[in-house]
């Protein structure tokens, strides 16, 4: 039975998705709505977030599992502790306070449903990062931020920058992601689970292990790439042109705090060697001076707290390079402290620009008489920025400089971090002051875009309880963080945490030394450089072109177009027969490697005799095919035909060998692509005709004796593999074990159907979404097709009957040719709703009979294109309503929602269930889940069909338009 706790942690993972889903559907005229309803979500998970504090105390953890593929080690498991717990606190409090702020922020001009269903989204990414009990199902959430984090940042798309910030955020922690994706299969091969209760109890195995050292580059790679440490700071300021709202979320609280969360989690396990040290030190202190030096020159206020940003992450992640308790406690203590005054003065530079019409600093100065609330509360949240006692940032500063004056190791790092902290400390009062002076006093702002005032006092709540919070902890750290913070510090470090006090003086000490030097340095260092700073921006003093953007910029030009031009130089071409070979050469490359050292002889099955009549026929097969390769150079639909002839020797083959459910597909398939193919070759260029061609040479014939070769080792190869498999007993196959328990464990007699509903079903479950990935495609492509010139004009046959129509109509002709397929066109018509009850014939008997949801699904297509053929694009649109997206979005949602029903009885995904049920008239009749798996299988097979068929067929409409302006713009709309 499922605890109540354990419905609270799915249901804090379903709902920010769901109500993503939901908002999406909101018109963009909404007003208010998406606000209210985006506001209820967010207030709903932190309230859900609340109610598990009580279970999570103590050291205690709240996990709920579902299996996914339990002999892989992948698991749907959730898992909550007291770390896990307060960094879901940031998630969902800061995020019900930025849903507040957003609906004052954004202008109702803009599509701020779009807005809300990306942040909500994101912030259902975020919760299963922190909630996500196993490594492979966290790797999956943190691909889900860094999309989330590319659909806000790029919110505003008409902006190029913020289409380059996008796609620089983008870049930078895809990869990061994919290095995570590389780390954790290393951490569950050296651990042998992905389990993160196992992981976390097997750090010297880890360690000892010589899988450590990559292992621990790959995960850090990830860790600092999301919180932009060096070198991947640089993505970080350039994703300053998202709205301020997600700024503030984003780039403050959540997502840059993510890879922070990463290595407090796998602290225990990962930390404590001589490389952990070194790697996560250097990049942290290297960070945390860059960070701070460059936010000092900056004169955007978003750009001043993105750099801000990236110097407060820099510090955390050398509290955790150092592997001591202490420094852990520190670092959680300054995460939390970081995202609320961080927070605060994002959504405080938000309002400036709000109000005032622009960031720059160097057009602000003196707003303080103009939005004194504002001023107030901006002020208090940088104060705890610098460091400030009896503010938040203090506390946290102190236990840093703690830390940083002792001496650990004993190496020059650890001789220098006193300097470093110091300095570090100094910048940062340096870039507090100058956002609090250079914004709010100083002489009256001149010539802003908007006169400064005082936003509406909603958009200004949340800044006020975040201050609050920076306040109080600053002065009653116990009691306002204290338990919080503890059940953190026992999650990570364990029962045996050392202790730790929040008092807010500890005696005059050292670190007391190197706060009243930062802070009276970093004051006086403004006063004399303020003039300075007004007028540069970026770092003129040292190191003015140490630019990542520009490296990052060069690198990606290097690799598109230098790289990637002598990769297809030297790869690449616009002949499909070459980029074929360089496939083969690689799968037989690949199938040698796998081979070497064995073979596969035959078997001792004894052979069938020869048939000659199966013979003849396999003769026709190869004679149709064959004779398809030669005739592609001169006549397309010659070639087609005869490939369509090896294709229903095919049939005939399977149907000779007692295979009547893959007979009846091949059938189906063919008449379907044979038909698409058709009317695609309409659309194709012409064949130019060279009239002096000159005699093949040398290299002509060694081409085509590499492709005769080629041709060659794959069929004979295939035909060899095959012949080796057929002449083995079945005993020693994989089809004795789906033979035999096809109906005991599946409920189906049809081996076929059970093996792709059941048995194989996750596979089934890739290839429907690879299939309907492939029709957006084709859809996609076609609407931006244009063909060539001499195939824009009427067929032939157009041509032929538009001519006989005009002698007609002169009275030389009593007939017309218009009818000539009247009784064929007639047929069709009749045949459409017996094809339906064919095709759900098909359908409800592919459990035991032949049949199934694909074979029905093409049959049904079948019946759309006779329609087209018989009627006409436009008349069978304007008599039936086709909407095959909608047909692909239920096929995909019914086809998953049959994986996660297994779960909600225990079961793995896509565990199928079947019994027998005595019916009323019907009797005793089997029923299955399976079923609704292959149902849909059937809607998205159907649905994509049909979605390639109005695409080529609506090209006819198209350029008939374009032939005939009389036609109404509205017959070429999409369906």
């Amino acid at each position: 039975m499922v605890k109540t706790e354990q419905a609270v942690l799915v249901f804090l993972i379903i709902l920010p998705f769901l109500g993503s889903i939901i908002i999406g559907f909101f018109r963009s005229t909404a007003r208010n709505n998406e606000a209210w309803f985006a506001g209820a979500v967010a207030l709903f998970s932190l309230l859900l977030t609340i109610m598990l504090y009580p279970a999570i105390t103590n050291g205690q953890a709240v996990q709920f599992s579902l299996p996914w593929l339990p002999m892989w080690g992948l698991n749907f498991t959730l898992r909550v502790d007291g770390f896990a717990w307060l960094f879901l606190l940031l998630i969902t409090g800061i995020g019900f306070l930025i849903v507040i702020y957003a609906r004052y922020y954004m202008d109702p001009a803009d599509p701020v449903p779009r807005f809300f269903a990306f942040l909500l989204a994101f912030t259902g990414a975020m919760t299963g990062i922190v909630l996500s009990g196993n490594l492979l199902l966290l790797t999956a959430f943190w691909e889900l931020t860094s999309i989330f984090s590319f659909l806000l940042i790029g919110y505003w798309y008409h902006n190029p920058s913020a289409r380059d910030g996008a796609r620089m955020s983008l870049i930078v922690t895809g990869f990061g992601g994919f290095a995570l994706m590389i780390g954790v299969i290393m951490i569950g091969t050296i651990v042998g689970s992905f389990e993160l209760d196992k992981v976390l109890k097997s750090g010297n195995i880890i360690r000892q292990s010589p899988l450590y050292v990559p292992a621990l580059v790959c995960i850090l790679l990830a860790a600092f790439t999301k919180s932009a440490q060096f070198p991947f700071h640089f993505w970080l300021p350039n994703a300053m042109s998202a709205p301020t709202p997600a700024s503030a979320y984003l780039h403050s609280a959540t997502m840059v705090k993510a890879g922070i969360f990463l290595l407090v989690r796998l602290w225990p396990v990962m930390a404590h060697t001589n490389i952990w040290f070194w790697l996560v030190c250097g990049a942290g202190v290297i960070t945390l001076l860059i960070g701070s030096y460059f936010a000092m020159f900056q004169q955007d206020l978003k750009g001043l707290l993105a750099y801000s940003t990236i110097s407060n992450l820099g510090l955390m992640t050398v509290l955790l390079g150092f592997s001591a308790p202490l420094a852990c406690v520190a670092a959680i203590f300054h995460m939390v402290n970081h995202a609320t005054f961080k927070a605060s003065l994002f959504m405080a530079a938000g309002i400036i620009d709000h109000e005032c019409g622009t960031r720059d600093l160097r057009k602000l100065s003196g707003l303080y008489r103009f939005m004194p609330y504002t001023g107030t509360l901006a002020i208090i949240a940088a104060a705890a920025m610098a460091g400030v006692p009896l503010l938040n940032g203090f506390l946290s500063k102190e236990m840093f400089f703690t830390q940083a004056a002792l001496t650990i190791n004993g190496n020059w790092l650890d001789n220098s971090m006193p300097f470093i902290a110091t300095i570090a400390g100094l910048f940062t009062v340096t870039y507090s002051v100058r956002f609090i002076y250079g914004t709010f006093f100083g002489k009256p702002p001149q010539d802003l875009p908007a006169t400064p005032h005082e936003p509406p006092h909603f958009m200004r709540l949340p800044i006020e309880l975040l201050v609050f919070l920076c306040i109080a902890v600053g002065i009653a750290p116990s009691l306002s963080i204290g338990p919080f913070l503890a059940n953190a510090v026992i999650a990570v470090i364990g029962p045996n945490a050392p202790p730790y006090s929040l008092a807010l003086w500890h005696g005059f000490n050292a670190p007391v030394i190197m706060s009243l030097l930062a802070l009276g340095g970093g004051l006086l260092f403004y006063i004399i450089s303020r003039h300075y700073m007004q007028e540069h921006e970026g770092g003129p003093l040292f190191l003015p072109d140490l630019s990542g953007r520009r490296i990052f910029e060069k690198l990606l030009a290097a690799v598109s177009w230098k790289w990637a031009r002598l990769a297809r130089d030297l790869l690449g071409t616009r002949d499909l027969r070459v980029q074929i070979r360089w496939v083969l050469l690689c799968c037989f490359a690949a199938i040698a490697l796998i081979m070497h050292g064995s073979w596969l002889w035959r078997g001792t099955q004894a052979l069938l005799p020869v048939n000659l009549y199966f013979a003849l026929l396999w003769l026709v097969g190869g004679f149709c095919a064959v004779f398809a390769a030669h005739t592609a150079k001169f006549h397309r639909l010659s070639s087609l035909v005869l490939l369509g002839g090896a294709g229903l020797v095919t049939c005939a083959s399977f149907v000779w060998l007692s295979a009547p459910d893959l007979a009846l597909t091949q059938l189906s398939v063919e008449i379907v692509t044979t038909v698409l193919l058709l009317l695609g070759l309409r659309w194709l260029p012409k064949r130019l005709s060279n009239p002096n061609p000159e005699p093949p040479g040398f290299k002509t014939y060694l081409r085509r004796g590499g492709d005769l070769a080629l041709a060659l080792i794959g069929g004979g190869g295939m035909a060899w593999l095959s012949y080796a498999i057929m002449t083995r007993p079945q005993d020693r196959t994989i089809a004795r074990y789906f033979l035999s328990n096809a109906y005991n464990q599946a409920g189906g007699h049809n081996a076929v159907n059970v093996i792709l509903v059941d048995f194989r079903g996750f596979d089934t479950m890739g290839e429907i979404t690879v299939l309907a990935i492939v029709a957006l495609s084709v859809y996609a492509l076609l609407r931006r097709f244009r063909p060539a010139p001499e195939s824009i004009g009427a067929p032939r046959q157009q041509q032929f009957q538009a001519e006989f129509d005009q002698k007609r109509s002169n009275g030389r002709e009593g007939d017309s040719l218009r009818d000539y397929l009247a009784i064929p066109a007639l047929m069709m018509h009749w045949l459409f709703p017996f094809i339906i009850a064919f095709a759900l014939y098909l359908f409800f008997r592919g459990h035991d009979w032949p049949g199934g949801g694909f074979v029905a699904g093409i049959t049904l297509s079948i019946g759309f294109i006779l329609q087209y053929m018989a009627s006409g694009t436009r008349l069978v649109e304007s008599h039936l309503v086709i909407l095959p997206l909608r047909w692909i979005g239920a096929g995909l949602l019914l086809a998953a929602g049959t994986g996660l029903g297994a779960w909600g009885f225990g079961y793995p995904f896509l565990t199928s269930f079947f019994r027998y049920l005595n019916i009323p008239l019907i009797g005793k009749t089997p029923i299955a889940s399976a079923l609704l798996f292959d149902a849909g299988v059937f809607c998205l097979v159907v649905g994509a069909t049909i979605l390639m068929l109005i695409a080529l067929a609506h090209q006819s409409l198209r350029h008939y338009r374009i032939r005939h302006q009389s036609l109404p713009r509205q017959d070429e709309e999409e369906f």
